[in-house]
Formats: C-alpha cells, sequence, structure tokens
C-alpha cells in the first residue's frame, strides 16, 4: 500500500528544523530514476521527530508528475522508493542523533516545505531505515 498526497498541507515545524541544500556540484543536476523521467533534489530538511523518531524529508522537482501526459502514480511512488535507496541513504548524517525515518517527495512546482498550493501536485512516501536499507512505512487508518 502506498500513500499519495496532491496538495501540501499545512505543517506544525519542530524548533530544531535544518535545511540542506544541494552541495553547488550537485545543485540543478538531474537524476534518472527508473520511470525515465528526470528529477531535481530541491533540499532536505532534518526535523526532530516523525513517526518513528528522527526523520530527514528529501524533496525533488519532477515536472512529469502532471501535465498533459503525466506519468502514472505507481511509476511515481516506485521512483520514490528506488531514491529513498539509492540517493537520500547515502546522505543521510552519520553524527549526532540517528535518523530513523526518511519522507521522500516529489513535486510538480517547487514550493517552501510546508506551504499549501492546491496547484502543486506532490507525490510522497515514508521509509523506516532497517539495517541500511528503505524499508516502506504502511499508514493505515
Amino acid at each position: 500500500m502506498s500513500n499519495v498526497m496532491f496538495a501540501a498541507a499545512p505543517v506544525a515545524f519542530a524548533q530544531a528544523m535544518m535545511v540542506f541544500h544541494p552541495d553547488p556540484a550537485e545543485a540543478g543536476q538531474e537524476i534518472e530514476v527508473p520511470s525515465g523521467q528526470r528529477v531535481t533534489w530541491v533540499d532536505a530538511i532534518h526535523d526532530a521527530q516523525g513517526s518513528e523518531g528522527n526523520a530527514m524529508r528529501f524533496r525533488f522537482l519532477a515536472p512529469s508528475i502532471s501535465g498533459r501526459k503525466p506519468i502514472d502514480s505507481e511509476a511515481a511512488l516506485a521512483d520514490i522508493a528506488w531514491l529513498c535507496e539509492n540517493f537520500a541513504l547515502a546522505r543521510i548524517p552519520n553524527i549526532g542523533p540517528q535518523v530513523n525515518q526518511i519522507v521522500v517527495s516529489l513535486m510538480d512546482q517547487e514550493i517552501p516545505f510546508g506551504e499549501a498550493d492546491d496547484t502543486v501536485t506532490q507525490y510522497f512516501d515514508a521509509f523506516n531505515i532497517t539495517n541500511g536499507t528503505c524499508e516502506l512505512e504502511l499508514f493505515y487508518d
């Protein structure tokens, strides 16, 4: 079961939120993901708590998730899993409190984290870090 969100929702921020932007060598570089779409890393947000402890959120610009011929949601969510495993894990800090959860999101337009905009399409999924791999965290009602 995967999780899909189509508009950013207001978020309560932890006081210790830190935003990491791509290293200048990575800024603006496109990453090709399994669906064939090209995404660009926007930022990583490390805040105090997620549902499984310390969380780090990786946000990517992905214009192909909307428009006249968007990729389907299943392909987008497979790309998110690939980005967790092949991109985000390598960028988790190894000092300080350990990150227990990675949240990866794709957005068709760049917006500030936590702002709501019903014109922006977003997909996201959360992963627990288990034995050095991304394990999909299932949400239940």
